[in-house]
């Protein structure tokens, strides 16, 4: 499919300037989003994420119990939405977390460069899938976003698409810190939803530059965009970078200004992090606390 018809279909980007003054009336907002309430929703709306070279079955098991084991300890507060690992270990997660509602989140694609052969993205996207994941996150082939390359791109995410059963959610990672400008930012949000993207998601956290409330106000602008035309709610995720209470309040804030209240579910509002989610909960109880 020619995806990059469809740009033409939208107006242009926000200017950085016109960037720069919806971010300062977040900022601006954010005070009254510092709360108890807000902050145990943005909790309720974490990704509980582990990627890292040396996580291991025993590693990945460990963190898994301790996400279940808040159900326990912490009744009265909604636990995290999900546990997000590699795919090898997606497995491992279900049998921890069996008999509980939490959702299982894998990476997956060529996660995080997405510079394999799309055949492999399919075949590891497909495997993890097999193996119970709920949501699978991917990377947008940001090379080709950069050498113009839109329909390539988008045919990808489609591709990848066809492989997940439509209950499964696809969260397609823009890596905005790679693309830089809002044009960009604007171009790669419109053709992933077109794609097939249940989420849009901002960035890997492998790279220098993670997740900013500028690549939030562009993607959130493009997701309304998308909705007044197509019908067809598209969730936001922050990832990357997004450590305390307040970044998660900033990032509320925008989806507030921007969306508006109906996208204020963890159904279209997700935080990929892993130090955020204890240090949301001790804003939460008043004390230092490190659960997760």
């Amino acid at each position: 499919m020619e995806y990059s018809n469809i740009l033409n279909q939208y107006a242009p980007a926000a200017t950085v300037e016109q960037v720069a003054e919806q971010v300062a009336a977040a900022r601006a907002a954010q005070a009254k989003n510092e709360n108890s309430e807000v902050y145990k929703f943005c909790l309720s709306a974490v990704d509980l994420t582990t990627l890292t070279c040396n996580d291991s079955v025993e590693s990945v098991t460990a963190f898994a119990n301790r996400a279940v084991d808040f159900y326990k300890a912490y009744p009265e507060v909604d636990n995290v939405a999900s546990i997000c690992v590699y795919p090898s270990f997606v497995e491992t997660v279900g049998l921890a977390v069996d008999g509980t509602p939490m959702r299982i989140t894998s990476v997956a694609g060529g996660f995080p460069s997405s510079q394999t052969f799309l055949e492999v993205k399919m075949l590891e996207v497909a495997m993890a899938v097999e193996n119970g994941a709920d949501e699978v996150d991917i990377v947008l082939n940001v090379g080709k976003m950069l050498t113009g390359a839109y329909d390539e791109a988008a045919n990808e995410v489609e591709m990848i698409r066809s492989e997940m059963d439509d209950d499964v959610i696809l969260k397609v990672i823009l890596e905005t810190g790679a693309l830089k400008s809002p044009e960009l930012i604007r171009n790669a949000s419109l053709i992933s939803m077109a794609a097939g993207a249940d989420f849009i998601k901002t960035s890997t956290g492998k790279i220098d530059v993670a997740a900013t409330p500028e690549a939030a106000v562009v993607m959130c602008q493009a997701i309304k965009d998308y909705y007044d035309k197509t019908g067809r709610k598209v969730g936001f995720k922050a990832a990357g970078g997004v450590k305390t209470p307040q970044d998660a309040a900033l990032y509320y804030t925008i989806v507030e200004q921007i969306l508006g209240e109906q996208w204020l579910t963890t159904d279209l509002f997700r935080i990929g992090a892993s130090s955020a989610a204890n240090n949301l909960l001790s804003a939460i109880v008043g004390q230092k606390v490190a659960h997760f």
